[in-house]
């Protein structure tokens, strides 16, 4: 069994030890040591990363096929490492923020069971962000912000922590919040204080086997940053200590830059933002009353110069980029003068269609729609007097082909 130097002094980075086994892991050189500092991946926290010599430890886990109460803990390694005595060194900006977030975690989690009394039921420790999930459902922010008050009172008082290994039978007189987990032997017992002169003498007391700051204060700060929910649950984003001041640097950084570009102060971002809200609603209304006024302009042009071909009017007209809606809304007008049949293409990504004809005017515009499909190896449908449909783009001179060839199909089958 490796003997774990980050049980009692978290903030070792450097160590010695021997190697005791040498091994393969997942197609990677590995190794145990008979001590480690090297924290590996358990309890909803990631691994520790560093080195051991000369080689880079990728990855740190716990062998699970040993007994449960002395699992090895395997170094996977970038190269194999050819002496028996190594000389090991943790990634300390990356521990210490693992320290920083797990014990966090546990004031939030004691702060959710004091206000909301709402338990935690799963702890995740990512690399951005970590989250907790509270067997309450349906959360939302206002009710946590009491929460992360209190979270940070206990922060801010700089509350030394006490470690301590005990026998499983006494946790029976301890006030745990969370289920013991299934071992024998010692346990490791994480105690964060309440403040001088309480009733109750401990805020948090809990089973741990991860690594915490020394004092509350080295935290610095808690902020919940998101609540989801998910059943029966509601799951809580947070982040701590550098984390917290690095969002906090990345959202100022937002908000300067947009009060600069809008002309006003941070404390005034809110208005301005809805200032232009207003006005591209605004704007969105009058363009759209333009467009409207176009397309009649233009549907008007397009009725005045429609060919003949027979008791019909054909409009007929291929466009480059033109949207399906515009080529919808003209079909639409051009129906409404009287003869008039609108077959109308517009070539973009795709090849887009739109088929309609006046009620005076005895022509199926689906039955139109499905030849030029056929030879645009397309598809769509619609009813006799309007149909739209879409094909593979296509060279537009073949589109105009197509237009072409309905139209003289329409010129043949008139009465």
């Amino acid at each position: 069994m490796t003997e774990r130097l980050y049980y009692t002094d978290p903030y070792r980075s450097h160590f010695t030890a021997r190697v005791v086994e040498t091994l393969s892991w997942e197609g990677h050189p590995a190794v145990i040591l008979d001590r480690t500092a090297f924290y590996p991946t358990s309890g909803g926290q990631p691994a520790d990363r560093g080195r051991l010599g000369k080689a880079a430890v990728l990855d740190v886990v716990e062998r699970e096929a040993d007994d449960r109460d002395k699992r090895a803990v395997v170094h996977v390694l970038s190269n194999p490492i050819a002496s028996d005595q190594v000389v090991g060194e943790i990634a300390w900006q990356r521990r210490f923020d693992h320290m920083q977030q797990h014990t966090g975690q546990h004031i939030l989690s004691a702060a959710f069971e004091r206000i909301l009394e709402a338990t935690t039921v799963g702890f995740h420790l990512g690399e951005s962000s970590s989250t907790i999930d509270v067997d309450v459902a349906n959360l939302e922010m206002e009710h946590v912000l009491p929460v992360e008050a209190l979270v940070n009172e206990v922060v801010w008082d700089d509350r030394a922590l006490h470690v301590r290994f005990i026998d499983s039978e006494a946790l029976e007189d301890l006030p745990i919040t969370e289920p013991p987990p299934d071992v024998k032997g010692p346990l490791r017992i994480i105690e964060i204080p309440g403040p001088p002169g309480a009733a109750q003498a401990d805020f948090d007391v809990n089973p741990c086997g991860g690594t915490h700051v020394a004092r509350t204060g080295e935290i610095g700060m808690v902020k919940i940053v998101g609540v989801e929910h998910r059943g029966d649950k509601t799951r809580i984003e947070f982040l701590c200590g550098g984390r917290a001041l690095r969002d906090y640097e990345a959202k100022r950084s937002v908000t300067d830059t947009l009060a600069r570009m809008l002309t006003v102060g941070t404390w005034e971002l809110d208005e301005a933002v809805e200032r232009l809200q207003e006005e591209n609603k605004q704007l969105r209304h009058g363009e759209r009353q333009l467009r409207q006024r176009l397309l009649d302009i233009e549907s008007e042009h397009l009725v005045g110069t429609a060919t003949l071909r027979g008791p019909y009017r054909i409009v007929g007209a291929v466009w480059e980029g033109r949207s399906p809606d515009e080529l919808r809304i003209l079909a639409r007008k051009l129906a409404e003068a009287p003869d008039v049949v609108a077959l109308l293409f517009s070539v973009n990504e795709r090849i887009h269609l739109c088929f309609a004809r006046a009620e005076t005017v005895d022509v199926d515009a689906n039955q139109l729609l499905q030849q030029a499909c056929r030879q645009l190896n397309g598809k769509g449908g619609g009813r006799p007097q309007v149909a739209q449909g879409s094909a593979p783009r296509a060279n537009i001179e073949q589109v105009k082909r197509v237009l072409r060839s309905l139209e003289a199909a329409l010129e043949r089958e008139a009465p």
